[in-house]
């Protein structure tokens, strides 16, 4: 058993250490917004926050993450900075297949709380790596900036 810090509780998960934290979250907690895409840290479909940082859960063993907090997108709209990205990924109508969204907006959330006046750099280089196959780019970077200024 590995006990677990997912979404602010304690979990225990009965799985072998090596065990992705994506199976851990998708297939023992049944938390099935984080999603599987490449199983190779590439597409960012499956990005958590571990202690506030984005993370490719596909790749990232349980055992590695100890005490570290887990955050999955069911809980990223906890404060203030991830009800802003969801907000503006609706009034921008960001999704379009919706499949990788959920990688999105963890790593936009991850982005504003660090930085809440990104610049187009910023942006690119916190965005780089989660893929969207229906190119909703533009959408997606008009939703950060609008997320950004109602934070301001």
């Amino acid at each position: 058993m590995t006990s677990l810090n997912v979404n602010g509780k304690t979990v225990e998960v009965d799985a072998d250490p090596s065990t992705p934290v994506l199976w851990a979250l998708r297939d023992t907690l049944q938390l099935t917004g984080t999603k599987f895409g490449c199983g190779a840290a590439l597409c960012g479909a499956c990005t958590v926050h571990v202690d506030g940082q984005p993370v490719r859960s596909c790749v990232t063993p349980i055992s590695s993450i100890g005490k570290q907090k887990i955050t999955t997108i069911e809980a990223v709209a906890s404060d203030r900075v991830g009800k802003a990205v969801q907000a503006a990924w609706v009034k921008h109508d960001v999704a379009q297949c919706g499949y990788c969204q959920s990688g999105q907006i963890m790593s936009a959330t991850a982005l504003l709380r660090s930085k809440r006046r990104p610049t187009d750099a910023d942006i690119d280089t916190a965005m780089a790596g989660n893929i969207c196959r229906c190119g909703t780019y533009a959408r997606i970077r008009a939703a950060i900036k609008d997320a950004a200024a109602s934070l301001a």
